[in-house]
């Protein structure tokens, strides 16, 4: 089917469009009360492993703000799962958890590479009715967490700890370490190539955690993993992003993995990342989710900021620097798109 807007797409491998197109991380979620409706009759996970409610609330921001692209609704941590690990995510009460972390090298051997096909044929449901109902209209995004992040879930047994366990992992076992993150980045690999078959019209790699590591461990435990995953995925020509979290320090790197877009966290000059590595790769961010708190002028001024440092020709994805916050009215959302579609047009004449 033909898309009626590519401009995603067109922005991701550099070539020239019309405006800059905009979508938002984590743009199905808590913040539209479409969203919460029906999440309101349902949990996190059923809703993730219900292919006709994730396809509708991946679909609602399309609808509902008007951005240029969907991303699936799932999240990182059904790799694990469908590796053998118990999963329990309960909103507001301290997020995802693995009640039996994987740390002894007797579980890293346990844990499966799963069929994306049988373990997770619920995202591949999901994706193929999403591209149907869309009809054309805008491009569909797949993702994965990149094998760190998830390796620091997996082990740590839950997010935003102090990383104590995983760092003694990679210090004091760095052997049990890179067997946990080549299995991870085979079964993402693997994942993402499914995704693709499914109907994605691109995938995003989020590394949220890569940031806690200095930049050579980053490089040894992160990103080889990362390009490991790139190499591997089977593809046409569907664009790859690779968003890692607080590694400003590392964009060259994280442009030489192979992939063909660059997500940019807030605290990256977005027109010094370009200067840097726009030659090779398209960018993707970088407003700082707490400016959409801001009024409806406000919003537009910093968006005007950011496409002005990247200033004129493609290869440009506007999106925030990280997920959108839960508590954001829906029309400063909309305010935000609006203004990147009306004031990007002349940076591309």
């Amino acid at each position: 089917m033909k898309l009626q807007n590519d401009l995603f797409l067109k922005a991701c491998k550099r070539q020239p469009i019309e405006r800059t197109p905009i979508w938002i991380m984590r743009q199905a979620g808590r913040y539209l009360p479409e969203y919460r409706a029906i999440r309101a009759k349902t949990d996190f996970l059923t809703l993730c492993k219900t292919p006709e409610l994730a396809a509708e609330v991946t679909i609602q921001p399309v609808d509902i703000i008007g951005v240029d692209a969907a991303i699936i609704f799932s999240d990182i941590l059904v790799i694990p799962e469908a590796m053998g690990m118990e999963l329990i995510v309960e909103e507001g009460k301290g997020g995802p958890q693995f009640p039996s972390p994987v740390r002894s090298t007797s579980e890293i051997n346990k844990l499966a590479i799963p069929d994306p096909y049988d373990k997770l044929k619920y995202v591949m449901d999901a994706l193929s009715l999403t591209k149907q109902n869309l009809e054309g209209r805008v491009p569909l995004i797949g993702f994965s967490g990149s094998p760190w992040t998830l390796a620091t879930y997996m082990v740590e047994g839950r997010g935003k700890q102090e990383f104590k366990i995983i760092t003694e992992l990679i210090n004091e076992r760095p052997k049990d370490a890179h067997k946990l993150l080549d299995k991870l980045a085979r079964s993402a690999a693997d994942y993402l190539s499914a995704q693709i078959e499914s109907g994605a019209n691109a995938v995003q790699i989020f590394d949220t955690w890569g940031g806690i590591l200095p930049q050579e461990q980053f490089e040894e435990f992160s990103l080889r993993y990362i390009e490991q995953i790139i190499a591997s995925i089977k593809r046409k020509d569907e664009p790859v992003i690779v968003f890692c979290k607080d590694c400003g320090h590392a964009l060259e790197a994280i442009a030489n993995t192979g992939c063909d877009v660059v997500g940019l966290d807030w605290t990256v000059d977005i027109g010094e990342a370009r200067k840097l590595i726009g030659n090779k790769v398209a960018l993707q961010g970088n407003m700082n989710p707490h400016k959409l708190y801001e009024d409806e002028e406000k919003i537009r001024e910093e968006a005007k900021s950011i496409l002005e440092k990247f200033s004129k020709g493609s290869g440009h994805v506007f999106n925030l620097g990280h997920g959108i916050l839960p508590d954001v009215p829906v029309a400063h959302a909309k305010a935000l798109v609006d203004a990147v579609k009306e004031e990007s047009v002349k940076y591309h004449k």
